[in-house]
């Protein structure tokens, strides 16, 4: 059915108006750089906003770009490796740059038109190229020194909700050590300190779907407190429209559940039974660790055994400071994330 006259005259002035700027599309960052917004709120407008994301390729930096995407904002993908950089291109107006994180003029590149860096990259695991300290480290402390050198108005740090300077665990002793330099080098950035991660393609509930055994390690006792991955994207996402914030934020889950319990759901969600695998001394476990080192694939780490053994920070989280509620619980989204593990 043809729309009437006057309907049609009412679609035509909410277009018109649309594409109208009102006072509260110009914001004027804090190096007094004036960002204006403009179109309908979505893929189709425009923020203003230029953003770098580092680490965008990691599994919180994919979903990262997408929520800073679908708000219209134009996005700098640093990639290494160009197959991992191709499910960025529908998400929005992405500019993409191969980059170095040895490289301090491949980071200027990176930077120089950003008014907002997103620092993400991290390695789980120690390589010949990369060990914990030159990504942890050393390249959070050179990304934070060219941001400054740049003008970039904010640096927002990704780190980890166990970082502490005194840990057994070298990832979590690198993270620490991060964070001090990163806020040497730039004072005003923003601390974001996320639990442990789940959702598609982790390395939570996937992982405890086929390799129970590596999660039986201190009997199952280890508690730790898991957020989704998607409520701390829209975290640092929302962290764009928020006045500055320096200092530290916590993003813990909304509870703290052992790996005994996450593993009695994991059987519960797939339809099997309980594993029977036995439960390895953390010497043991250890050893199998380093052995399997030799071969190219990733395995379990060293120091991911030591990690198995340590409970989440206890600490209250700064959901309301990035304009959340409580994250949601993990018993709400494993359906999601495990019916393919079901049999036939």
């Amino acid at each position: 059915m043809i729309a009437s006259t006057p309907n049609l005259l009412r679609i035509q002035r909410a277009l018109k108006a649309s594409g109208k700027r009102a006072y509260h599309d110009l914001v004027t960052l804090p190096g007094q750089k004036p960002v204006v917004s403009k179109g309908i709120p979505g893929y189709s407008g425009v923020s203003g906003h230029v953003v770098t994301v580092f680490g965008c390729t990691g599994f919180l930096g994919r979903y990262l770009v997408s929520k800073l995407a679908k708000q219209g904002t134009q996005v700098i993908i640093p990639y290494r490796d160009e197959d991992e950089a191709r499910h960025f291109k529908p998400m929005g107006d992405l500019g993409q740059i191969e980059w170095d994180i040895r490289s301090e003029d491949q980071i200027a590149e990176c930077v120089r038109h950003s008014d907002i860096v997103y620092n993400l990259a991290g390695r789980d695991f120690e390589t010949k190229n990369f060990d914990f300290k030159s990504v942890h480290v050393d390249g959070a402390e050179r990304i934070a020194n060219v941001a400054a050198q740049c003008g970039v108005s904010r640096l927002v740090h990704v780190s980890h909700l166990n970082a502490n300077a005194k840990s057994e665990s070298k990832f979590y002793r690198t993270k620490a050590e991060g964070e001090e330099r990163v806020k040497a080098a730039f004072p005003s950035a923003t601390i974001v300190r996320p639990g442990t991660l789940f959702g598609y393609e982790d390395k939570l509930l996937t992982n405890m779907a086929v390799w129970p055994i590596w999660w039986k390690l201190n009997h199952g006792e280890t508690k730790i407190r898991p957020v989704h991955v998607m409520d701390v994207a829209q975290a640092l996402a929302n962290l764009m429209s928020i006045p500055q914030v320096a200092g530290t934020l916590n993003l813990p889950g909304p509870s703290a559940l052992t790996y005994n319990y996450l593993l009695e759901m994991v059987a519960s969600v797939t339809l099997r039974p309980p594993s029977g695998a036995p439960v390895l001394p953390k010497a043991v476990a250890s050893f199998l660790a380093k052995a399997a080192q030799s071969v190219w694939w990733p395995a379990l780490s060293p120091d991911e055994v030591v990690r198995r053994f340590i409970n989440d920070a206890d600490v209250p989280g700064d959901w309301a400071a990035v304009g959340m509620a409580e994250p949601s619980e993990i018993e709400n989204h494993a359906i999601t994330y495990l019916r393919r593990y079901r049999s036939a």
